[in-house]
This record gives structure tokens, C-alpha cells and sequence, in this order.
């Protein structure tokens, strides 16, 4: 079965994407559209993924789009390793934590918003930062807080789960804009536990072939 994941490296959706593929150890192939130059709203990609966004997931003749239906797809399809615990009551800690980046963080501080604010509302750069900063730092805090009570080495537990495939990427995005980390020791360290393994090294935005 061809895997091709449609993207874009410092996308950090398909960032989550390529994590969880990695972990799983399911290979695929990789379509890049440049976010910078605007082609995911080119007719061809929006063909494949109507909404126009990255990442979209082409499997045989199937197509998902939006990295949480992705993610939570893999996770059906492929059970090991998991990336989810097995008791109910952790799974709902963990996709939780989950969506505090998917849902709090990072929707606020999509390429699309930033570049609204500066387009429609005149924000300078350093105001765009500003922004990243705050809404990063009001996710990050209480995500510190249950990393805290449920991390043992990774976000949650002693193993990777769809929390650090939300982390990692966000981790990124917050060094590439400035964001002081020294508040959350818990997530930098659980980021570090994540990046030593070669599965998600191997997703590294500069890692990828699209990367500069």
C-alpha cells in the first residue's frame, strides 16, 4: 500500500504527521507544497485536499486531510507501537494534551492568521511575534502542568503517544519564534526524550528534502 504524505517541512501539522509515520515505521513518500509561495491553493493540490491546507495523507486511492483525523487514522490502522494508552481514562489525558497544541496553540498561529494580521491589520513583524509568544505561553502553561502530573520521561507516561507528536513540533515552533522555555522544564524535557529517538529525528523539519 503507497503512503504519500503531502506537506511542507516546517509545516508543523505534517510535522505531527511525519512523527507518528516514523514511530509506526510505515514508509512514504513525500510531496512538498511551499506554503510561502501559496501552492496549496494551487487547483491541482486543491483537487487532492479541498480546504487547501497541509498535510493531506494519500493512501492507495484514499485521501485524509487534517493531521488529527490523520493521526488518530494511523493509530487504527497501524496498533504498534501504540501511540495511546490502553485505559480509557489515560487516552482522554492524552488527547487532551493533545489538543491543547492542536486546538489552543496552534490554529492561532497558522501561516494564514499571521499573514492576516499583517495584511488586513497592519501588525508589524515584531507584533506577529508578540502574538506567536502570548498564545504559545498560554497553551504551554497549563500543558507544563500535565506533563507534570502524567509525564514519566515522554509528555505522557514512559513511551511516546500522540502528546509528543503534538509537543515536538510545537517545541519547534516556539525556539524559531523566541518563546522563553525556561518556564517549562517538564515539556523541554520531555521534548529532548522524544528527539533522541531516530524516528523523530528522522522528522526534523531540516531533515526534510524540501527543508531551506
Amino acid at each position: 500500500m503507497r503512503v504519500t504524505l503531502h506537506g511542507y517541512w516546517r509545516s508543523s501539522a505534517a510535522y505531527r504527521v511525519r512523527i507518528a509515520l516514523n514511530l509506526k515505521g510505515i514508509g512514504y513518500d513525500q510531496v512538498s507544497h511551499d506554503l510561502r509561495a501559496g501552492e496549496q491553493r494551487d487547483a491541482d493540490y486543491l483537487a487532492i485536499a479541498p480546504h487547501g491546507l497541509v498535510p493531506a495523507l494519500e493512501v492507495g486511492s484514499r485521501t485524509l486531510i487534517e493531521s488529527p483525523a490523520i493521526l488518530e487514522w494511523i493509530e487504527s490502522k497501524w496498533a504498534d507501537p501504540p501511540l495511546l494508552p490502553g485505559d480509557a481514562d489515560e487516552v482522554v489525558v492524552v488527547r487532551s494534551m493533545a489538543a491543547l497544541v492542536g486546538c489552543d496553540i496552534h490554529p492561532l498561529n497558522n501561516l494564514r492568521v499571521l499573514n492576516r494580521l499583517q495584511s488586513q491589520f497592519g501588525a508589524s513583524k515584531d507584533q506577529v511575534k508578540l502574538w506567536v509568544r502570548h498564545w504559545i505561553a498560554e497553551g504551554f502553561a497549563p500543558l507544563e502542568q500535565l506533563v507534570a502530573r502524567h509525564g514519566a520521561g515522554f509528555a505522557f507516561g514512559r513511551a511516546p503517544t500522540l502528546a509528543d507528536c503534538y509537543l515536538v513540533p510545537q517545541l519547534y515552533n516556539a525556539q524559531r519564534f523566541g518563546v522563553d522555555l525556561s518556564p517549562y522544564p517538564r515539556l523541554v524535557a520531555a521534548g529532548e526524550a522524544a528527539l533522541a529517538l531516530p524516528a523523530v529525528q528522522a522528522a526534523h523539519p531540516d531533515r526534510q528534502p524540501d527543508a531551506g
